[in-house]
């Protein structure tokens, strides 16, 4: 007996403690069976079959039951009557569509398919009766309608005796019952019914029932076993004894049955059969209704009509019956009035419905005039039609009602024009009275003024007269002329409404053309369908027959075809509907009343005065202070601002679909008046969820949507938003702050709503302020604190204190103070606060800028207040100007913006894409930006430079300091730009803005809120921007540039003036006054004119004393007899600005300096931590805040300055400054970047104008030379001896000879001018000791490119370590315990924990202290250090060594991603190399070594360690790591973890990669192949072995399985192959990939500058080889004769003068694919061998050449050809070759290989590409051409056709520079 076991116990024991019952009774009842036998019981085993059987059973019992109760719960929940005796009215949804015939159908399929035919039977049924209800109630002559009726097939399945449901449960309990006899007994009984198809052999098991959709065959197979119900007894017994109350409550009805009852249960099909005559008889007592859908694609797919599937979804659905009953009957039907009031145009003497008596005598009397001898009938209440008579009498209407038309038009347009004419008359009459009585009363003026001035002088009387005369004539002149404009105007307008009418007119006749061409398309072609009908039809069925079929098919086609037509021109309707409502919904009303209403009077007006400063007692502040503020010298500059291009369509990314796709719980996208309860996107921080909540009801407020807070009695705040947000944000928040705003925003929807009518409240914002006032600083105030860079001005004291003071109150208190929400006020804020909280908290948390934008765009989609939505766009406006979305927004954000409201999109989309290209801004936006979103309008800033002019130039939210600097500088013609400007002054505070990419409205803003800090308005802030020179170069000379020296002049003598610049001597001070008079009045000195502008020249505080007038005044006389004098010598004004400004250049350095804050965090110690570093043209100077010079490096003692980042900053924040006597110092910076840049920029603008180098390594020549010793000044000089490479020409200053000497043995000093003997001594110094000149040679060039192969060159063997660098960066070592002491290693240092030493132990935490506290990368770090013992042998795993980079792409791979871990993974690797005895561990750390300094470099910190380390070991591997890393910090890191070449060649000791290289030729060569190898280097390489001209235009090509890819010019070689390997790897899913081979081919890719001829030898290996392919495939239009000149070339190249190898040639090697058909062998081969003749005694070489200057002659020449599809423009064919090439991208046609068209590189504005298509715009976006691709080679065409717009880029950058370069 067959017996099975459970598998899985676990399973099992699972599944027993789920449902609470017995395990064993459960493993006894799925594998036993109980039978009772005459009181007995008898267990016997089950098999496998039978068990699998019993477990189906039981899950599906379970499930069964659990869905009834489901279902139950449902029902209960929804139905919930009041009063159990009113009848109940339901609506029930029955989905009828489920007729099923598969391949291969089975007992489920045969009762969904009884089931549908009884719904199909009740359908049918249900329409005849309504149809014959219809016509019996109207009264209407009909005939019987004869319909299919399908009761015969119901019979055969359930409803007569012996039918197939009744045999198959008699079959059933028969236990000896299989389905094969159940098969044989349903032959036996139903093979004669004629709906029971038997089957064809016996050997098959089935039958097949001829249902009312169609003929479905039926598999007997496992019939009786799914009819029965085999719900073991065992296991019911086990469920009545679960624990679990729900489980045993599904079952308690079957419980309550005996076992008896339970063994005649019903089998399933009876149960289905009973349940569905329960539904059919619930149907039958409702009324229906009937819904068919119908699909017309099985893929979803737009413009996609499956005529199959369609034909077969209305088959199946009963619709083909249903249209065959309405068919012969009447269709269309109308009642009475309804009929009337339409048709009653159609018979004389018939009015509206509502004045007929009679309608049904009225329609009658319409249908006899125009429907006579036609089939229709008058019912009761309706008229019945047929279709034809229903066309008829619409065509007819149409006819009558256009007659009327043109009728009442003629009537109304004579009576208006009537009305028009007789007002006009009427008009005319009144002026002509008026004029004549003003002209004769006029005129009786003049006779009586004349008559009364004769008694006085004549010529008084002749001058009245011809003043009258002369007014007349006026008159007369301004009337003809008002009269001629006037009918100029009226004629244009008349013209443009002319040609708008006939456009419009012209474009519904167009479109109305092309609706008529297509339905006339679409009936030609079921015509054409009608004719290929009948002739298919003719052999079966015969001719007439044929036809008549035909012809009924074809006027079912032509009634889908006019519901089709008639759908589409509903459709068309109402898409113009809901347009028109929309630009109703969208127009304003009046939008200026709308914007002037938005804001309280009186804040829209800014005031225009000039503001004075108080006066001041010197400073910047003073001088800027003191400056004109005239509006007449302002000039205006008005240059479009620069946007970035967006070519992208964006109507698919619509706010709707964003908030489906990420708005939380049940929000919606539309306008709501209510708070939320939650964040509308996902935030996970309780601090930012508490402050989008906040930000919801601010913008409620601000949108008058929620009125603000009403507080009695408020005492405002003098402390600025920004403030508050910054001490808010540093609060920590928890659950219950969160649940707290929830409530407070419940309460908040609880208040009554404010009323519409009523004006908003708003806040005053010159209330008085009770905080403490601050102490006030001094009015003099010191020039560093005043031009710092970037200095913030917000107060951390005052955010500190604001912080303490919420942390200091109770939970309670904090929520009274703000209103259960601490980032809300509880005082009334001002339009201007509100705008600074929503979007100050948007500038600083950026998790919160997409919840911002998805508040504001809801609040605008469906909003009804026009005030609330214009309000709404001014904050959005704003955003936009501020911060720019994330990229999952971005689309989304711009498509909701194109379709705004009238006048914002461009405006808000211009202020976004500005936003995106300069970034987003750090400070909320300014009043003045306010005024201008209000209005739309740009912002104008006015500028005012040192001699007192002022420009207006054209700015927004997103200008930067630089673009205003770029403009002022190329308006004024300012050539010497560097070191120019922007400042900002308030008060008696000035900022720097720099030049840079500085936001000048965050610098506005920022005065703004310090104004209002102080007691201002912001509108009343008295900012003024200035333009002045902030830093001079090194190298500056006066005399480049007379603009930038002039603008200079005056900022030093206004400075002077004022107090900023201070003049120690009198008579320097003399000297500057007196040249001051001399460039405003020349030689000419005046004693009386001097002594008035004396106050102009001095300082007031020199003026002060007795008699100081005089004094000065014959001090700056002597010096201008001095100075100016000298009548033999001219002196020009612009040399005398030279000199002043020269003078200030070298008298006051630190005055022309760029400051920074800084704080020292390592080096030699400072007297102060916090510092101010000033960079200016002498060095860099190291300050404190009382401007005392902590320390000062000039140029030549700064060897480098390196920079860092820290983890998560775009940023650098810290930067080491190295000196020449090896001192490091470090500082921490926000503009540690901005440092670094200026000071390598004056380093290397030094080196390159210097002329002076210190020797460094001695040098004695062999022959003639130089011969030079440490810390010699050599002072080099022009000489063309010295023309060979790394040799100098110079001046020993110490022993005045001249001569060669190498360069290697000399630093370049950073100095113009010659260095002091402190600096050579300096540096004699440092290079005493050989060794520690080696090192710090080493250090000193540590960017240069090494080559150190020669071991003589390191140091002796010294095992330099990290313990010193351990001290101050590794963490403290763990506390040893008695297990590990044994471990250490003997000696000195036994007993001491060496962290920087060999371990063989893993590590529990990392090595540098600034990994503690960072868990993942710790995590990360330990990991790394593991793979290190396992690849170095360490660690036994039983790993074997073996050629793969599993084990570096672990190590590696994480300290490519994150940077922190680059030093850790440097300082494991030195570790582990330290005292190493394990030769073999030692020799594959070495390994790793190598790889990691060809990867990336370490920090500057560390650098210096791993330098000193590598010099100090003698392996064989140091000197090329040393090497490796140097050529790593020139070249750059890489971004990918080594290849798995670079890997095996270093594991086998090879340190030089040789890569093979094939060409076009079929040839190959090995080539060298560095880690730090970039693409364009490997090209130039194998260009200079190729001896070619120019490796431009080639290019790398990697093929890996069937792609070829080219390799980008800036890549790593080895990082793109092994990202390319990646790829492919991760889209080829195998569960074993392959090892993918590759191989590199260098190819020519850009055609440009390829010319047959000029290259030989890229022709003959390259060109020739990739043309020859196209021509071969027919791509080339070519003529018969070019074709046997160029097979006559081809067959030279390959055979040379041997004639006897024509007999055997092959065409498609030598004739293009397309000609070979042209002539016939015989003709081709014998022209052939006539050119080949010709052409003797040419070479193969020769002949490649001859070959390409044929093709060259062609357009197509140098063309990539792709094949492809297109489908955009129907005027090309769809198969279209496209041709790619130095002209453009052409077109050409397939077959005649026509050119279409070529479209040049400059109209093409956008392309794109994916795995099928290659996408391309030309011309405008809008408005352009669009071509779309179908090809597998889109990426090919994108990759090319970027190449070749990036060379053209190039090429047109380079010809301009040229052009410049030529111009000066």
């Amino acid at each position: 007996m067959d017996t099975c076991a459970v598998a899985n116990m676990n399973v099992l024991r699972i599944v027993s403690k789920l449902l609470k019952i017995d395990e064993g009774g459960l493993c006894d009842g799925l594998l036993k069976r109980t039978i009772f036998a005459h009181g007995e019981t008898v267990v016997t085993p089950l098999n496998q079959e039978q068990a699998f059987d019993v477990r189906d059973a039981f899950v599906k019992g379970i499930y069964g039951k659990m869905f009834i109760w489901i279902v139950e719960k449902i029902n209960s929940a929804i139905y919930k009557p009041k009063d159990h005796v009113i009848y109940r009215k339901s609506l029930g949804i029955l989905d009828i569509f489920g007729f099923e015939n598969f391949q291969r159908n089975s007992f489920e399929q045969l009762c969904i398919n009884y089931a549908n035919e009884n719904l199909q039977q009740f359908f049918v049924h249900h329409i005849f009766k309504l149809e014959q209800e219809e016509y019996d109630n109207e009264h209407i002559n009909w005939q019987h309608i004869a319909f299919e009726d399908n009761q015969r097939i119901l019979d055969l399945i359930a409803s007569k005796s012996m039918n197939i449901i009744a045999l198959i449960d008699e079959e059933s309990r028969f236990p000896k019952g299989t389905d094969r006899s159940l098969c044989d007994k349903l032959h036996v009984n139903h093979s004669k019914n004629e709906n029971f198809i038997p089957r064809k052999t016996d050997n098959v098991i089935s039958f097949g029932i001829r249902h009312f959709a169609g003929n479905v065959y039926y598999d007997c197979e496992n019939f009786l076993e799914k009819n029965r119900d085999t719900f073991s007894q065992d296991l019911m017994k086990l469920l009545q004894e679960t624990k679990s109350k729900f489980l045993r409550n599904l079952f308690l009805s079957e419980f309550q049955i005996g076992t008896e009852t339970r063994k005649r249960a019903p089998t399933l099909g009876t149960q289905f059969k009973k349940s569905l005559d329960s539904l059919m008889t619930i149907l039958s007592a409702c009324q229906p209704f009937f819904v068919r859908c119908i699909k017309p694609n099985e893929y979803k797919a737009p413009d996609n009509f499956d005529r199959a599937l369609v034909c077969r979804q209305l088959r199946y659905s009963g619709m083909m019956e249903t249209i065959s009953i309405r068919r012969k009957g009447y269709p269309i039907r109308h009642l009475f009035r309804d009929f009337v009031d339409r048709y009653r145009l159609l018979a004389a003497g018939i009015g509206p419905s509502h004045r007929e008596g009679d309608c049904r005598a009225a329609s009658e009397k319409i249908c006899r005039a125009a429907l006579a001898n036609q089939d229709y009938q008058i019912g009761k209440t309706k008229v019945f039609l047929k279709d034809a008579q229903d066309v008829y009498l619409e065509q007819a209407r149409e006819q009558v009602m256009a007659r009327k038309i043109l009728i009442l038009q003629n009537t109304i347009r004579q009576w208006i024009a009537r009305r028009q004419f007789v007002a006009l008359r009427q008009s005319v009459l009144l002026i002509q009275r008026y004029c004549k009585s003003y002209r004769e009363a006029r005129r009786f003026q003049i006779i009586t003024n004349g008559f009364t001035r004769l008694q006085t002088q004549f010529h008084t009387r002749m001058l009245s007269l011809r003043y009258s005369v002369l007014h007349d004539r006026i008159l007369n002149l301004q009337r003809y002329c008002r009269g001629y404009l006037a009918r100029q105007n009226y004629s244009r307008k008349l013209n443009a409404i002319l040609i708008l009418q006939s456009e419009v007119r012209r474009h519904v006749a167009q479109k109305q053309m092309r609706r008529y061409r297509l339905q006339d398309k679409m009936y030609r072609q079921a015509e054409q369908e009608r004719y290929e009908e009948e002739k298919r039809l003719i052999p079966t069925l015969g001719a007439k027959r044929a036809k008549e079929e035909a012809e009924r098919k074809y006027r079912e086609r032509l009634q889908v075809l006019q519901h089709e037509i008639h759908e589409q021109e509903r459709a068309e309707q109402q898409r113009a509907k809901e347009k028109r409502l929309l630009i109703e919904r969208k127009t304003y009303t009046d939008e200026n009343d709308l914007f002037s209403n938005m804001f309280p009077p009186g804040a829209d007006e800014r005031t225009t005065s000039a503001y004075r400063p108080p006066p001041t007692t010197g400073g910047m502040h003073s001088t800027l202070g003191n400056m004109p503020q005239s509006v007449d010298n302002i000039e205006r500059i008005d240059k479009p601002l620069p946007l970035p291009h967006q070519d992208e369509d964006l109507r698919e990314y619509t706010f709707a679909k964003f908030a489906s796709t990420y708005f939380q719980g049940n929000a919606t996208p539309h306008f709501t008046k209510k708070t939320l309860r939650q964040p509308l996107l996902a935030i996970k921080s309780e601090r930012d969820q508490l402050a989008a909540l906040a930000i919801w009801i601010t913008i409620l407020r601000f949108m008058c949507d929620l009125p603000d807070v009403r507080t009695p009695n408020v005492v405002h705040q003098k402390q600025s938003v920004m403030n508050k947000i910054h001490s808010t944000l540093g609060r920590k928040f928890n659950k219950k702050d969160l649940e707290e705003a929830q409530k407070l925003n419940e309460s908040i929807d609880n208040q009554p709503s404010p009323d519409p009518s009523s004006p908003p409240s708003y806040s005053n914002n010159g209330s008085l302020l009770t905080s403490n006032k601050p102490t006030s600083r001094s009015v003099k105030q010191k020039l560093v604190n005043m031009t710092l860079k970037r200095k913030s001005k917000l107060s951390t004291d005052a955010a500190m204190t604001r912080l303490k003071d919420l942390d200091a109150l109770s939970s309670s208190q904090q929520m009274k103070m703000s209103g259960m929400n601490p980032f809300l006020e509880d005082r009334p804020t001002s339009n201007l606060e509100k705008l600074h909280f929503i979007i100050g908290l948007g500038i600083h948390v950026a998790e919160l800028r997409d919840e911002i934008y998805s508040q504001i765009c809801k609040q605008l989609t469906g909003n009804p207040s026009s005030q609330s939505t214009a309000r709404g766009w001014v904050l959005l406006s704003l955003c936009v100007g501020c911060f720019a979305p994330s990229p999952k927004l971005i689309k989304y954000l711009q498509n909701f913006i194109l379709n705004g409201p009238s006048g914002f999109p461009r405006y808000c989309y211009e202020r976004l894409s500005r936003t995106i290209m300069n970034g987003s801004r750090t400070q909320p936006p300014s009043w003045l930006e306010l005024q201008a979103t209000k209005h739309k309008e740009p912002l104008l800033l006015q500028i005012t430079f040192m001699d007192g002019s002022s420009k207006a130039l054209k700015a927004d939210s997103a200008t930067t300091a630089r673009e205003l600097c770029d403009l002022l500088a190329e308006k004024i013609n300012l050539n010497d730009r560097f070191g120019f400007s922007l400042y900002i002054a308030l008060f008696d505070k000035v900022s720097s803005l720099g030049s840079g990419m500085d936001h000048v409205m965050d610098a506005i803003s920022q005065c703004e809120q310090y104004a209002k800090e102080q007691g201002t308005l912001e509108k009343a802030a008295p900012w003024r921007l200035f333009f002045r020179k902030e830093i001079f170069a090194p190298w500056h000379n006066p005399r480049d540039d007379p603009v930038a020296t002039n603008l200079i002049y005056q900022q030093v003598v206004r400075g002077i003036k004022f107090g900023e610049y201070r003049c120690e001597k009198d008579d320097d001070l003399a000297m500057i006054a007196a040249q001051q008079y001399f460039i405003e009045y020349g030689q000419d000195l005046h004693t009386d004119r001097l002594r008035e502008l004396l106050p102009h020249y001095i300082p007031d505080n020199q003026l002060v004393q007795n008699k100081a007038s005089e004094r000065w005044l014959q001090i700056i006389i002597h010096a201008h007899k001095r100075y100016f004098n000298n009548p033999r010598e001219s002196i020009s004004i612009i040399r005398v600005k030279e000199d002043i400004v020269n003078y200030a250049r070298f008298k006051w350095p630190l005055l022309f300096s760029r400051f920074y804050e800084a704080y020292k965090f390592s080096g030699p110690t400072l007297p102060k931590n916090e510092v101010i570093i000033a960079v200016n043209w002498t060095g860099v100077y190291v300050i404190d805040d009382q401007e005392q010079v902590l320390l000062e490096l000039s140029f030549p003692e700064i060897t480098q300055i390196l920079s860092s980042k820290a983890a998560g900053r775009q940023q650098s924040n810290s930067f080491t400054i190295i000196t020449i006597k090896n001192e490091e110092y470090t500082f921490t910076s926000n503009n540690a970047d901005d440092i670094r840049d200026l000071v390598i920029n004056f380093l290397e603008g030094l080196k390159r104008k210097s002329r002076y180098v210190v020797v460094i390594q001695d040098f004695e020549p062999m022959g003639s030379g130089l011969a030079v010793r440490r810390g010699d000044l050599v002072t080099l000089e022009d000489d063309p001896r010295s023309s060979s490479s790394g040799l100098l020409f110079g001046y020993n200053e110490r022993t005045g000879a001249t001569g060669e000497f190498p360069s290697e043995c000399a630093y370049i000093l950073p100095t113009i001018s010659k260095p002091s003997q402190e600096i050579l001594h300096i540096f004699a110094l440092q290079w005493a000791d050989a060794n520690q000149q080696q090192a710090t040679n080493d250090h000193l060039f540590s960017g240069l490119s090494v080559s150190g192969n020669n071991n003589n060159d390191f140091l002796p063997e010294q095992g330099y370590t990290l313990e010193k660098y351990a001290e101050t960066n590794f963490r403290a070592a763990p506390k040893r315990t008695w297990s590990n002491t044994f471990t250490r290693r003997g000696g000195a240092n036994n007993g001491v924990d060496r962290l920087w030493a060999f371990q063989k132990e893993p590590l529990r935490q990392p090595l540098l202290k600034k990994l503690q506290e960072k868990l993942e990368l710790g995590e990360e770090a330990c990991a790394c250090f593991m793979n290190v013992l396992k690849y170095m042998g360490d660690y036994q795993t039983g790993y074997r060594r073996r050629a793969t980079n599993e084990l570096t792409d672990a190590i590696f791979d994480p300290a490519l991603k994150h940077e922190i871990l680059k030093d850790e993974l440097y300082c494991q690797l030195i570790k582990q190399l330290t005292d190493n005895s394990n030769q073999s561990s030692e020799s594959r750390g070495w390994e790793l070594m190598w790889l990691a300094s060809g990867c990336f470099a370490p920090s500057a910190v560390l650098l210096r360690e791993v330098n000193l380390f590598l010099r100090s070991r003698k392996h064989q591997l140091a000197a090329d790591c040393f090497a490796r890393l140097q050529r790593t910090l020139k070249n750059g890191q890489r971004k990918h973890p080594p290849h798995q070449v670079e890997v095996e060649a270093i594991q086998h000791m090879t340190t030089q990669i040789y890569h093979k290289v094939y060409f076009p030729d079929d040839t190959s060569e090995a080539f060298e192949v560095d880690s730090s190898t970039r693409a364009k280097d490997f090209c130039r390489n194998i260009a200079e072995r190729l001896k070619l001209q120019s490796s431009e235009g080639f290019s790398l090509f990697v093929k890996i399985l069937d792609k070829v890819i080219s390799v980008p010019e800036g890549d790593f070689f080895f990082d793109f192959v092994r990202h390319l390997t990646e790829w492919i790897k991760k889209t080829k899913q195998r569960e074993d990939p392959p090892k993918y081979t590759y191989q590199i081919f260098f190819m020519r890719k850009l055609w440009t500058n390829a010319i047959p001829g000029k290259d030989r030898m890229a022709d003959i290996i390259f060109h020739y080889h990739q043309e020859l392919p196209k021509l071969i495939r027919g791509y080339h239009k070519c003529s018969i004769e070019d074709a046997i000149e160029l097979a006559a070339c081809i067959y030279r190249v390959r055979f040379g003068d041997s004639t006897t190898q024509f007999e055997n040639i092959q065409l498609k090697d030598f004739v293009p694919a397309d000609l070979a058909d042209k002539l016939s062998y015989g003709d081709w081969r014998k022209q052939i061998m006539a050119a080949h003749a010709q052409s003797r005694n040419v070479s193969p070489e020769d002949a490649k050449i001859m070959f390409l200057k044929i093709t060259y002659q062609w357009a197509t020449f140098g063309s990539a050809f792709f094949e492809v599809k297109q489908t955009s423009d129907p005027t090309y064919p769809e198969q279209l070759l496209i041709a790619i090439n130095k002209h453009g991208v052409n077109l050409i046609h397939p077959k005649s290989k026509d050119l279409l068209i070529t479209y040049s590189f400059t109209s093409i504005s956008n392309w794109s590409s994916g795995n099928t298509y290659f996408n391309m715009t030309v011309g405008d976006i809008v408005r352009g051409t669009r071509l779309l691709c179908e090809s597998p080679l889109g990426y090919k065409m994108d990759d090319l056709l970027t190449s070749y717009i990036s060379l053209m880029v190039q090429t047109m950058h380079r010809q301009t520079a040229n052009a410049s370069s030529s111009r000066q």
